[in-house]
């Protein structure tokens, strides 16, 4: 299946779940946000979200400063 993942056409395994790709992306537990055809994704739902081929997926991880 093809999503738009950051602006970028990307190829996943069909049915892959929001916590899957998180894992799949090697992002674990870093802080970050994710949108949908622009609407957030609560992280307590990213191993019941599903994508479906084309949607628009943006991930923001958050960088600490000091």
């Amino acid at each position: 299946m093809n999503i738009i993942l950051n602006g970028q056409q990307t190829t996943l395994p069909d049915a892959i779940t929001a916590a899957e790709l998180i894992l799949l992306l090697e992002l674990g537990e870093k802080r970050l946000a994710m949108e949908v055809n622009e609407e957030i994704v609560p992280r307590s739902s990213f191993s019941k979200h599903r994508f479906h081929p084309g949607d628009r997926v943006e991930i923001v991880h958050a960088i600490g400063g000091g």
